[in-house]
């Protein structure tokens, strides 16, 4: 239709600058392709330059936390932020906790992506070692000490320190803790240390009948807070290393007519929009998820371009305690 050469039209479509060619003969070429509505096709490109320019958020849980976790969502948010400026598509897929070493590895043949992004990797999962030493160029959100590589990650050590010496400034000395996740998920070892810290240094003796471990979803909150109403250990505060599972924490307290926070004090973690509106607003960490998946995405593509630029590649982003109406003084 621009009664010129396929060599020509492919110059022009793929803009490049190197090859002189008129103006004319480009804006020929381009009212062609808009006339004939022509769409690039990903498949042959992919094949031409060796890229699909497709990329994986592996998720290592199952379908159910999928479903109910409130936090996903901003982190795909951030991923596709930075994935449209670079003209990259992003495939989510999820696995079981329970895989052969090799699934990773199929993952990334099957499903033809050029790089993946692990999203709250668990400290037992051997094959992460694997992906070490093989082309696959991964980026980790979440950090496990002893691994060669690339992660993004904020302080959750930090964090959980400042939510709960917060609990303390304010006169509570009988805290109890409700983790995010199982123990074999990165962050959660991190935030219940984070919690015994701060108790430690203001000389409170660890009592781990206080501590209970979650599993995600508002429903683990909800068992959690009942095992510790249950147990006959005596608290006037609680920090909840997850608002998701805190939606779940804060309801038990409700249904044993326990109010927030004239009885019960209470700091989450994550921010989630649910926060700001719950009754009472809730106390929360603030954690960057959109600046965490963003910078996610483009160590990623970064490794993808240069296979070595990411290998020391470590960030940690901070966080922020954000005060609303879910604690009070004693």
């Amino acid at each position: 239709m621009a009664g010129v050469s396929r060599t020509t039209v492919s110059l022009v479509l793929n803009n490049v600058r190197s090859i002189q060619i008129s103006p004319e003969t480009r804006q020929k070429v381009l009212d062609a392709a808009n006339e004939l509505g022509y769409v690039p096709d990903a498949t042959a490109q992919a094949l031409a330059r060796r890229r699909t320019k497709l990329i994986g958020l592996v998720l290592t849980r199952t379908q159910h936390h999928i479903a109910t976790d409130a936090f996903l969502p901003r982190i795909i948010s951030g991923l596709l932020t930075s994935a449209k400026k670079q003209n990259v598509r992003i495939l989510v897929d999820w696995m079981e906790t329970e895989h052969p070493d090799s699934a990773y590895f199929e993952l990334a043949r099957a499903k033809r992506i050029d790089g993946m992004i692990l999203s709250t990797p668990r400290l037992d999962d051997r094959a992460l070692k694997a992906l070490e030493k093989v082309d696959v160029p991964t980026v980790l959100m979440g950090k496990i000490d002893g691994l060669n590589l690339p992660f993004i990650d904020v302080d959750n050590l930090k964090a959980a320190e400042k939510a709960t010496a917060y609990m303390l400034e304010l006169g509570h000395r009988a805290i109890a803790c409700i983790s995010s996740a199982p123990r074999e998920y990165t962050a959660t070892p991190e935030r219940v240390g984070g919690y015994q810290n701060a108790l430690t240094k203001a000389g409170i003796p660890i009592n781990e009948n206080l501590i209970r471990y979650a599993d995600f979803d508002p429903k683990s909150g909800y068992d959690c807070m009942q095992s510790l109403l249950q147990s006959g250990e005596s608290f006037t505060a609680v920090f909840v290393a997850s608002d998701n599972v805190a939606i779940g924490a804060k309801a038990a307290l409700r249904e044993a007519n326990l109010r927030v926070p004239d009885d019960i004090s209470l700091v989450g973690f994550d921010d989630i929009p649910w926060a700001q509106y719950s009754d009472p607003p809730l106390t929360t960490i603030k954690l960057p998820a959109e600046l965490l998946a963003q910078s996610a995405c483009e160590l990623l593509l970064d490794l993808i371009q240069d296979g070595n630029a990411g290998q020391s590649h470590q960030m940690v982003l901070d966080t922020e305690l954000i005060i609303r109406k879910s604690c009070k003084p004693l």
